[in-house]
């Protein structure tokens, strides 16, 4: 007897009339159901892409809103751990949110009363003689330049126009502020911003239990537990970052207008010394900015003013990076170096000198929320899988060597 083939079998059973048909019909309602499925997946997607252009389009109209939110949260993860320290010493929570924001306020208004009106007389003479500064620089570019070529001063009047490198310092700066602003409609905006953020912030630490159980009751179990146990090394991080550099920037601004006052730069000192403090609030670009307008008035005065104003710069920035950023700062962050000054340009980029200052922490909260929920347990889940083969390996018999 022959056996054929299973697949002369299959062909052969194709050709009946009958087989062929209900394959065809099978076909027809695979085709059918797959379209079926196809319409019903694609209709879920599409609603989805419009709801989310729909979420985008108002988060843009409330951008305003949600740059204020983000300050408060900053500024309520900054506070935190006063009032959780008052609260153990059996103060009210709400009153001493209240103390600390009137101590804070306080302190920031002596501040400026005390020391405003010299900065900002400073910094407009400063202003005022920047063109003058300019021509020094050019001047000093000429003489450098004169001993390699005999064209330097052709040379650096069309590299260099003192008028327009002037103005364009100015209204640079101007448009950094202006960005900053523009989200809040002017000064008197920013002003009812920064009235709202502190209002906001101060409900935030005041009932930050029930607010994060609000929050998180949206996520479906484990999870709300799991982000609800997250707030508090969020909130460690992100205020811990904000603290150490408020305190190391109002510390360098101290150092460099002392040291200027020393070197021979009595009337910017103080200017300058505000300027370096403030920009130093920008990690990485802000000690940089600092010292530039000190650098440009020391190389206008000539001598050994600018060699001493370099040299006291140079040791505040590593007082910085080697004493004062390990002991306030520490590790805060969490994240490479790298990740953090792309940070900074995007915060500049979209909103200004504020994003500068608030975009690092809510970084930084965002590396710990990542780390805590996904990354430590990725790694701890490996780990648990080589002990699992190890002990599996453990277990084999040992190999018997062949007679």
């Amino acid at each position: 007897m022959r056996v054929l083939p299973d697949i002369y079998l299959v062909n052969e059973n194709i050709n009946k009339p009958a087989l062929r048909d209900d394959i065809s019909a099978n076909t027809n309602l695979d085709y059918l159901i797959m379209s079926e499925q196809r319409i019903t997946i694609s209709l879920p997607n599409l609603l989805l892409i419009v709801a989310s252009s729909l979420l985008l389009v108002l988060l843009w109209q409330l951008r305003s809103l949600l740059v204020i939110l983000m300050i408060s949260v900053v500024l309520a993860a900054s506070i935190v751990p006063i009032v959780n320290w008052a609260e153990t010493m059996r103060v009210p929570r709400w009153l001493a949110v209240i103390m600390v924001y009137l101590t804070l306020i306080g302190g920031f208004s002596g501040t400026v009363v005390l020391i405003g009106p010299t900065v900002i007389e400073q910094i407009e003479l400063l202003l005022r003689q920047l063109p003058v500064y300019v021509e020094s620089l050019r001047t000093v570019a000429t003489n450098v330049l004169s001993r390699l070529t005999d064209d330097a001063p052709t040379l650096v009047g069309q590299l260099v126009d003192t008028q327009s490198l002037t103005n364009w310092l100015i209204r640079s700066s101007q448009q950094l502020v202006l960005r900053s602003y523009s989200l809040t409609r002017g000064i008197l905006g920013g002003f009812f911003s920064l009235v709202l953020a502190l209002f906001i912030s101060g409900y935030m630490v005041a009932d930050s239990d029930t607010l994060i159980k609000s929050l998180v009751q949206f996520f479906p179990k484990p999870w709300d537990a799991k982000l609800a146990a997250q707030a508090a090394p969020i909130g460690q991080r992100m205020g811990s970052y904000i603290r150490g550099r408020v305190l190391v920037s109002g510390i360098l601004g101290i150092f460099i207008t002392t040291g200027l006052s020393i070197l021979g730069m009595p009337e910017f000192a103080l200017g300058l010394g505000a300027i370096a403090g403030v920009t130093n609030l920008i990690p990485f670009i802000g000690p940089v900015l600092g010292a530039g307008p000190a650098l440009i008035v020391a190389l206008a005065k000539g001598g050994w003013v600018l060699l001493w104003v370099l040299l006291l710069f140079v040791i505040i920035q590593n007082l910085e990076t080697y004493v004062l950023d390990p002991l306030l700062v520490g590790s805060s962050v969490g994240v490479h170096p790298l990740y953090q000054l792309l940070s900074v340009l995007g915060g500049v980029q979209v909103l200004g000198i504020i994003g500068a200052v608030i975009v690092p922490p809510w970084f930084a909260g965002v590396a710990a929320l990542i780390e805590n929920l996904y990354l430590k347990p990725k790694l701890r889940s490996e780990h648990r899988e080589a002990i699992d083969r190890a002990k599996n390996n453990s277990d084999l018999p040992p190999l018997t060597p062949s007679a």
